[in-house]
């Protein structure tokens, strides 16, 4: 085993790297760009070098700068983790020639597997099942026409170079082939370098099912059975979960055999994974083979109880490969969901700013929390926007199920729009608890999927108001210590004077009354939807403790909530939910204004990409307007409302900041 390690990665993989190597008694080496300068896996790590600006393509990408953080620190050995430079063979090579091991395959293996399109015509060779479709050289717009002819729609355009869900397409139609194309070429060019595509029958109802496979230098292969990731959005995976519900021991057993043939059909060495396609009948097909170890493995970590990361650095070191398929079994099940800072209501497009409030669940031997950020940190543009992943794992599915949802509910995010209620609404829809997998599981689940709607409760009104009041009361202290006038108690001659609280959630506008009876109560009334008349006076007692934790009693019952707040918005964590109250003066003109009309302003900061319609055509809701790139991916922007283009603001090529407004839209003119 070498004596040090060189991580060059970053977030949660790089984390997990360094425990792991500390545990082996392996001195680590992190790398960061500037924008990582105060990242936790720095901090982590015995030593850390850096490589450049924020851009992973000044810093992160650049296999000279690399090699040379491994020479000066003395790093016998290169951890790609995955992402970056994990599948790139020029590492590979770079490592083999400073005589630095590369934790991972050799370059020919990474390279065989590194094309899709080459990587099929390789595992036809090798009698592996493959999806029916085009993996040729000649990537003309007529000759695509005519595969996907032959092929039959729906069929799937995929960035022969690809990953990660990242420049791949479905299309329907024949007529809407050119446009997918090259929206799939733009993206794939971004993200890979290269443009170079394949077409692929598109199999209807598919489960998205991948095996884990080791291999060491003396010629010994084992699988580590398989992972179900059928639940995805824009073809990324959103939940795993081990093993496949419904996995027959045969139909395993076949899927497990096929996927080492795969792998000895390219020499593999180290951590890697066979994903397949399965069809509602249990035919499967070979889609791709990721030369790396993957986002998901902690699910086969928990359902094997063994570190792959472990195995890899001992394979790499030359040692023979821990344990032989018979002495492998699984035990439990184990589910995984990816926490993202993203906004599922507008198309998952990412979210950045800085976290201002992170509580994780607590950990056990049933709860895991892998993630490479903490309180405080910022989620940028620069890198993918995964906040952590959530593993779970219970003696069946079942019991794993009821984990994942307990820990969803346990699971506070403030301050970038984040993923985690709506993966609590996704393990609770009907198709995900009854095991009823395929990749369109989101899109048929939409209406589950969508945000509660309804009255909010009486006492989360309350619990903004104690937020609100307790604040002021806190700022007035501060200003005046020791003051009678820093005490807000409402003390009048004769009468209490009541404090009023006007607290709003999108439309919805409330008014709290709150007369103080004493420390920590009040008798507060909420107002009701028509007015103050008819809302009852309740008396409520509150405590505040440690990091927002706030307890409200009342005759109606005791909440204990936390309650978060940012500016003016208050967010409330209670009954595994989470609303976000913002309190604002009704006397102010500019706070009570509506947004103006017309504009449509960007999510968040990227490029524009395309403009998809004209200056002046008549547009609908929900019209294609244009296309923007942020985070290696693109992201279509629409109209909101129907009416008229008027202009747009900013030309393709250019960058543009959050809220910029990006185009106008007029009222159709009669």
């Amino acid at each position: 085993m070498f004596e040090s390690l060189l991580i060059a990665n970053r977030g949660e993989i790089a984390c997990r790297i360094i425990r792991t190597a500390r545990r082996l008694g392996i001195r680590t080496v992190a790398v960061y760009s500037d924008a990582d300068a105060g990242a936790r896996h720095v901090r982590l790590a015995d030593e850390a070098v850096r490589l450049g600006p924020p851009a992973a393509r000044e810093s992160y990408l650049v296999v000279e700068k690399l090699i040379d953080a491994a020479k000066k620190t003395g790093a016998q050995a290169i951890h790609p983790g995955y992402g970056f430079l994990s599948e790139n063979p020029v590492l590979a090579e770079a490592c083999a020639a400073a005589g630095i091991v590369f934790v991972g395959p050799n370059a020919e293996s990474i390279r065989a597997m590194g094309s899709k399109s080459a990587s099929k015509a390789l595992m036809e060779k090798a009698k592996v099942p493959t999806t029916p479709g085009y993996h040729g050289d000649e990537q003309g717009l007529e000759r695509l026409r005519e595969e996907a002819k032959r092929i039959g729609f729906p069929v799937l355009i995929k960035a022969s170079a690809g990953g990660g869900g990242k420049g791949m397409r479905r299309v329907d139609r024949a007529e809407d082939l050119e446009a997918q194309l090259a929206s799939c070429r733009r993206e794939a060019l971004g993200a890979f370098g290269s443009d170079l595509v394949l077409i692929e029958k598109y199999v209807e109802r598919p489960r998205h099912i991948e095996v884990q496979v080791f291999g060491d230098t003396h010629g010994n292969y084992v699988h580590l059975f398989e992972r179900d990731c059928s639940v995805q959005r824009r073809h990324q995976k959103v939940l795993e979960e081990a093993p496949a519900p419904g996995m027959t021991e045969a139909l395993r057993a076949k899927m497990g055999e096929t996927a080492i043939l795969a792998a000895k059909a390219v020499n593999y060495v180290g951590a890697g994974t066979v994903e397949f396609i399965a069809d509602p009948a249990g035919n499967f097909y070979f889609m791709e083979m990721n030369t790396r170890l993957q986002v998901e493995h902690p699910v086969t970590e928990e359902i094997t109880g063994l570190d792959l990361v472990e195995w890899q650095l001992r394979v790499a070191s030359g040692e023979r490969l821990p344990k032989t398929q018979a002495e492998l079994s699984i035990r439990g099940h184990a589910m995984e969901a990816r926490i993202y800072a993203e906004n599922p209501d507008a198309g998952f497009i990412p979210s950045v700013g800085r976290l201002v409030h992170l509580v994780p669940p607590e950990t056990s031997r049933h709860v895991r929390v892998d993630t490479g950020v903490e309180q405080g940190d910022e989620i940028s543009t620069h890198y993918d926007p995964m906040i952590a992943k959530l593993i779970v794992w219970g003696e069946d599915r079942e019991a794993a199920l009821r984990q994942m949802r307990e820990a969803l509910e346990r699971y506070q995010v403030v301050g970038v729009a984040n993923n985690v209620e709506f993966l609590g609404r996704l393990v609770r829809t009907a198709s995900f608890s009854q095991a009823n997998l395929d990749t369109s599981l989101i899109e048929r689940e939409r209406e589950a999927l969508q945000p509660p709607k309804g009255e909010i409760p009486d006492d989360i009104w309350r619990l903004g108001a104690v937020a609100v009041l307790s604040r002021a009361r806190d700022e007035a202290a501060k200003e005046e210590p020791g003051s009678p006038w820093a005490q807000l108690d409402g003390f009048r001659l004769g009468a209490v004077a009541p404090f009023l609280v006007t607290l709003r959630q999108g439309d919805v506008v409330r008014e709290i009354r709150a007369e103080q009876t004493g420390p920590g109560a009040y008798v507060m009334r909420v107002s009701a939807p028509g007015g103050q008349d008819g809302a009852a006076r309740v008396p409520v007692r509150f405590t505040v403790g440690a990091r927002d934790a706030v307890t409200l009693a009342s005759p109606e019952g005791t909440v204990h909530a936390t309650v978060v707040p940012v500016g003016a918005r208050w967010s409330v964590f209670a009954r595994g939910r989470r609303w976000e109250l913002e309190s604002f003066d009704p006397l102010d003109v500019e706070a009570t204004a509506p947004e103006a009309e017309g504009g449509l302003r960007a999510p968040m900061p990227g490029k524009v990409i395309a403009h998809l319609a004209e200056v002046g055509a008549k547009v609908s809701k929900g019209t294609p307007l244009l296309v923007m790139e942020a985070m290696k991916m693109e992201i279509t922007i629409s109209a909101p409302r129907d009416g008229v283009l008027a202009s747009f603001r900013h030309h393709p090529g250019e960058q543009v900041s959050e809220g910029t407004e990006l185009a106008v839209i007029e009222e159709k003119v009669a």
